[in-house]
This record gives C-alpha cells, structure tokens and sequence, in this order.
C-alpha cells in the first residue's frame, strides 16, 4: 500500500495543519502512515533547518541548495524509504519540488543545477502525489502576522509571487501528479478534497479491495491543542 504524499505551497497556505488532518484520517483507518517534514525529520535535518531558518549570517543560495539536500538526503535512507519499503502512506511537509521554487525561481540558481543535485539527494525517489495549498503571497503571510518570522518569511512579496509562480509552472507541467487546491477555502472542505483524492489513489493501488470511509467529523479538522508528532526521529515540531 506504500504512497508517498507530499505537501507544498508558499507560507501561510496551511499545507502542515492540512498534512496533520491527512495523517489523522489514515491512522483513524488503521492505514498504516508516518508523517515528516522538510527541511527537517531527523534530529541532523532540525540541526539543519535551524541554521538555514534562524541564523543571521549570509547564506549563499548555493548554500542553501546543498544544505537543504544534505538534510533531504538523511531523511530519504533513514525514513521514508525505509517506511515505503514496509508498504506505509508516507506524508511529507516539502520536498524536492520546495527547492525546485525557492532556489531555482525564487533565487534564481540554475535550474539544472537545482534538480540534477535534487535527484541525487533523492536518489530518483518522486511523490505519486503532491497536493499544492496555492493562496495568494500576501494572503498567506498576514496569515503569520505577529508570527516569528524565519529568513524566507521575511524575504520580499516580490520573491514569494516568484515562489508562487514557480509551483504553478511545475503542476501545470505534471498535472497527473498535482493537485492543485484552493487554499483560502474552509479547512473542512479542503480537508475532504484531499482525502477524497488519496481515498482514489489507495483504492487504484489495492484494486478496489480496501474499504476506507468517505467522510469525517469536524472533529478531525480541529485546530490541534499542540504540534503533531512528525515521526519517531524528530522534535514534534510543525511549521507551514
């Protein structure tokens, strides 16, 4: 049953409180499912986001490129290949495609460069689905007002229409693998548009022999009382 399951989008879309939901609706289903994050998901990849998030010194975007595939890929040979192999749904906050936007459109390195390093780090491995919480930039980040804000989040509007701009470009290029979802709508109605959509895929790979349910109480997109736990290796952080 092994599906791999990414989350995108630009800051303040809700892709994480919407990664938390799908998480719950497959552990309420006995479908066994683990929940990560990028950059992040192992104790290395929080050593590394903490650098490239907070620390104030410059980091060249080649830097930053390297740096988020060193942490991409720990958490590719230690956790989710490991969990694919075992037949898991396997649901991550970012991935290749985040670096593909913020170094490739937004900090403009070479395209090539970014996805031939991507698919090293990655070893090849792609989402079967990657569900894309698109909202306007300026929606999105007075969404985080009065928020902490990390290095990217305080970057200019002209940057994040760039980010938003790139990840449009990228599902319209493989619409069979995007799901595009309109992010300023209700959490309950953006919740059962995904689960509606990965209900589909799990039943495509078990041949129609998996039973799984339809609907779900407003009880399982509640605002959680404290961050989820993202698996077993990391802090129980979660970010947007």
């Amino acid at each position: 049953m092994s599906l791999f399951i990414t989350f995108e989008g630009c800051e303040g879309s809700g892709k994480s409180f919407q990664s938390n939901v799908l998480h719950k609706l497959l552990t309420r289903d006995e479908i066994p499912a683990i929940q990560t994050r990028e950059p992040g998901g192992t104790p290395l990849g929080e050593d590394i986001t903490k650098c490239l998030k907070w620390q104030t010194a410059q980091i060249s975007p080649l830097s930053e490129l390297l740096l988020f595939n060193a942490s991409r890929s720990h958490l590719v040979e230690t956790v989710i290949n490991p969990a694919l192999k075992e037949g898991k749904v396997v649901i991550c906050d970012r991935f290749t495609d985040s670096t593909v936007v913020y170094q490739g459109f937004g900090r403009e390195l070479d395209m090539e460069t970014v996805e031939k390093i991507n698919n090293l780090a990655a070893g090849g491995l792609k989402p079967d689905l990657t569900i894309l919480m698109d909202i306007l930039p300026g929606i999105g980040l007075a969404r985080k007002r009065g928020q902490k804000r990390d290095r990217f989040e305080k970057e200019s509007l002209t940057f994040h229409n760039k980010i938003r701009r790139g990840y449009l470009e990228l599902a319209a290029k493989e619409p069979n693998r995007w799901l595009i979802i309109d992010a300023s709508k209700s959490k309950e109605d953006i919740a059962r548009e995904i689960w509606q959509k990965v209900r589909q895929l799990l039943k495509q790979i078990n041949g129609g022999e998996i039973d799984i349910e339809d609907t779900f109480s407003a009880e399982e997109t509640a605002e959680p009382g404290h961050s989820a736990e993202v698996n077993e290796n990391t802090e129980g952080k979660t970010v947007e």
